[in-house]
């Protein structure tokens, strides 16, 4: 009830304000236009995280120190602590990076922030900066209309420079003829009173306009118009601190359990960075004046003093905070603990992540190794063999030979619930992601990750078929047909054993010639099984009925193989697409095997007739 009448509420406020005040109309619509271009910048930056963003944070989040400084230095440069957030949660959501790594970057986001305040009030409102927004406005729209990617993103932040420039000499405008009519500064509070009351205020401010940024350069353009104290503005500045925390916990509502851990480590600092400034308040501003003096700010120069106010207190929180980050893991760990493990739901596939293309590739790439590993246990299962005996370094024709009991399996059940709605799952969040205009190197892989998938489908849908013959014959009477049913068994546990010591192995350029072998040796020891079973037809061994079944299995076994071998070459490589497709060049064809085998036969015929 509360969101349905939210907005109503602040558009009849907006709507009485301008009709009550000219003045407020153009503090409202240059604080639109500041919002609007820091969507701008956003979208401008984000043409660039089709690589460089992903590459910088993937090298730079290996040591808590790295973490933090590129929280600081790629908030500064982007002016944007939402997308360096989105960019964290999507990695963190991936596996990207870490919990601990993730926290330190946010950390140095809320002290990267601060250098917003400092460009507005050291340039923004000391020059004519609506004379700069022009030209960039022009240019940034020329090049948004072109077709190649990076233009475009140029094009998008010079753009969204121009309106946070307007929109800040509009704001400024405003409160100047404000002040011709109305001192708001006539409302002023001193003390501690008006202290937590301003602070109050700003929490609210940010959480309407859902960016501490905009609510600070509010804050700036009214102190330097003298329509706020000096004293309310920094209790305004530590509100939007810790407000910015609210717009945090409700973005991470929609997240994964590692994004809501990320929302409570921000909400934890800002609380904490928050209490610090008010409860050292006096502290604060006796350090200010200090610097101020230092450094060469004037007395009176108010904008500049609170923007260095601002750095600080951010500062102080992230000194007392960062030697606690890795202790905040487990507890958060504990307090927002996981759901329990279900293997029937994605687990990886967070919609933060479809905004950055290296994101959404890793998240796919996780969530078909979880669907894999469902996908080996109905297998394996289906088999009659345990996962560990195939697993292991046991002779796999003794594990075979051995295992005879059937093992209970719904095959069905388990098809619907642990493969069927994981790979739909998976099928939807790619589309999903091909609309955000991928880069071709990113939009290729997940194509190649979604054939994987399906590799995967086709292969247990085979199984299903195979699963009812065998289940009938492993443990019967008729040695010959189980003869051959073991050898299905036997050749299938081979291609999951050899599947196991890949995914295990350090990726390298041998795995399509590992492959390749493994699918030489699947050929031959087809040609052999067919071999034995017309044998087997014509001594009255198996009729020709069950024979019948026996190749139709064969042939399910065989397409088994050939699925689960093409998806391994895309899942459990790490090469860059131009390496793989090399490899894939390299990987024999049908026909390539046939006449290997051939030429093993001719050789093998050759050698028997010499002796």
């Amino acid at each position: 009830m509360l969101r349905k009448t939210f907005l109503p509420t602040i558009l009849a406020l907006l709507a009485y304000g301008f009709w009550l005040s000219p003045n407020f109309k153009v503090i409202a619509a240059g604080l639109s236009l500041f919002l609007f271009g820091m969507l701008s910048l956003e979208e401008g930056f984000t043409a660039f995280s089709g690589g460089t963003l992903e590459k910088i944070l993937r090298k730079s989040t290996d040591r808590l120190w790295k973490s933090i400084g590129l929280g600081i230095v790629s908030t500064a440069v982007m002016q944007s602590s939402s997308l360096v957030s989105l960019i964290t949660i999507s990695f963190l959501s991936a596996g990207l990076i870490n919990l601990a790594a993730g926290i330190g970057i946010i950390f140095g986001a809320n002290l990267g922030t601060t250098t917003g305040a400092w460009l507005i009030a050291g340039l923004g409102l000391k020059v004519n900066i609506a004379s700069y927004a022009m030209p960039l406005l022009v240019f940034g729209v020329i090049l948004i209309f072109q077709r190649a990617k990076p233009l475009r993103g140029i094009g998008h932040g010079l753009a969204g420079l121009g309106l946070l420039f307007l929109g800040i000499h509009y704001m400024k405008e405003g409160f100047d003829a404000f002040s011709q009519s109305i001192n708001l500064a006539e409302y002023a509070v001193s003390g501690y009173r008006g202290l937590f009351l301003f602070t109050a205020i700003g929490i609210m401010a940010t959480v309407v306009l859902q960016s501490s940024h905009a609510t600070l350069v509010l804050i700036i353009t009214a102190l330097s118009a003298g329509q706020i104290t000096y004293e309310n503005a920094m209790a305004l500045a530590i509100g939007a601190n810790v407000g910015t925390t609210v717009t945090a916990m409700l973005g991470a509502m929609s997240a994964n359990i590692e994004g809501k851990r990320l929302a409570v480590a921000h909400l934890i600092f800002n609380m904490v960075t928050g209490l610090l400034a008010i409860a050292l308040i006096s502290q604060l501003i006796w350090a200010v004046d200090w610097i101020s003096l230092e450094v060469g700010i004037r007395d009176h120069n108010y904008t500049l003093k609170l923007a260095l106010f601002h750095t600080l207190f951010n500062l102080l929180g992230l000194l007392v905070m960062a030697p606690f980050i890795n202790r905040m893991v487990p507890f958060l760990e504990r307090v927002v603990q996981a759901p329990s493990a279900d293997r029937t739901q994605p687990r990886y596939l967070n919609p933060a992540s479809m905004e950055v293309p290296a994101a959404a590739v890793e998240s796919v790439r996780k969530e078909l190794i979880r669907l894999y590993e469902n996908a080996f246990r109905l297998i394996a299962h289906g088999l009659s063999l345990h996962r560990g005996a195939i697993k292991s370094d046991q002779d796999l024709a003794t594990v075979v030979a051995q295992s005879r009991r059937l093992m209970p399996l719904d095959i069905d059940e388990y098809y619907d619930r642990h493969i069927k709605h994981l790979h739909s799952a998976i099928i939807e969040f790619i589309s999903q992601t091909q609309t955000h205009k991928l880069p071709q190197r990113e939009s290729d892989q997940l194509y190649a990750l979604r054939e994987a998938s399906r590799n995967m489908v086709e292969a247990v849908k085979d199984m299903k078929h195979l699963h009812k013959n065998l289940s009938r014959y492993i443990a019967g009477d008729n040695t010959a047909l189980r003869a051959q049913y073991d050898g299905i068994r036997l050749q299938l546990a081979i291609i999951l054993r050899e599947l196991s010591n890949i995914q295990e192995r350090e990726p390298g350029s041998d795995s399509v010639l590992s492959l390749d072998a493994v699918q030489l040796g699947l050929k031959s020891a087809n040609s052999k099984r067919e071999a034995t079973l017309d044998i087997a037809i014509r001594n009255g061994r198996i009729s020709p009925l069950q024979a019948t079944s026996v190749m139709n299995d064969n042939r399910y076994a065989y397409d088994i193989s050939l699925n689960l071998l093409q998806m391994a070459r895309i899942l459990f490589s790490d090469e860059p697409p131009a390496l793989k497709d090399a490899e894939s060049r390299l990987a024999l064809e049908d026909s390539d095997l046939d006449a290997l085998l051939e030429a093993q036969d001719a050789t093998q015929g050759t050698m028997e007739n010499n002796q």
